[in-house]
């Protein structure tokens, strides 16, 4: 059985953190080291605008000596980011990640953010999926279907 996103948020909870366009790369750093995450979604009230990653801070802050209090997120996120459903595959959300090389995708329906997955999201999804196909098949194996 293929997870999907809406399974991963199910799971996992819908929440997510974000900075306006306005705010300053340093209140976005404020906000990812509080809640010990990697990015920040980037909103205009309820519309997403783009996305702030640590990445994005290591290459267009510090490697081009900005100051993080006098830069605006909204000059340096990744805006139009892309997202997904919650009808998305965990294998098709993985497959995108390392095509593009993302670690976090916005999920996004009728324009509402309703959460983000992560790499590490699909890689706990996987190893869960591989770990019921092992024990499924152990109990086949040993002739004990009924155990399950």
């Amino acid at each position: 059985m293929t997870t999907s996103v809406k399974q991963i948020l199910d799971q996992k909870g819908h929440t997510f953190h974000a900075v306006r366009p306005t705010d300053s790369v340093f209140d976005a750093l404020s906000v990812m080291a509080q809640f010990d995450i990697g990015c920040v979604l980037v909103t205009d009230g309820d519309r997403l605008v783009g996305i702030f990653t640590e990445r994005d801070y290591a290459r267009k802050v510090v490697l081009k000596g900005l100051m993080s209090r006098n830069v605006k997120v909204g000059d340096l996120m990744t805006s139009a980011p892309f997202t997904v459903t919650r009808a998305h595959t965990v294998d098709e959300v993985m497959e995108t990640m390392t095509e593009k090389r993302f670690r976090h995708i916005p999920v996004v329906e009728n324009n509402k953010v309703l959460g983000i997955v992560t790499i590490g999201d699909m890689v706990k999804s996987i190893v869960s999926q591989q770990e019921r196909t092992i024990k499924h098949l152990e109990h086949y194996i040993a002739g004990d279907l009924a155990a399950e």
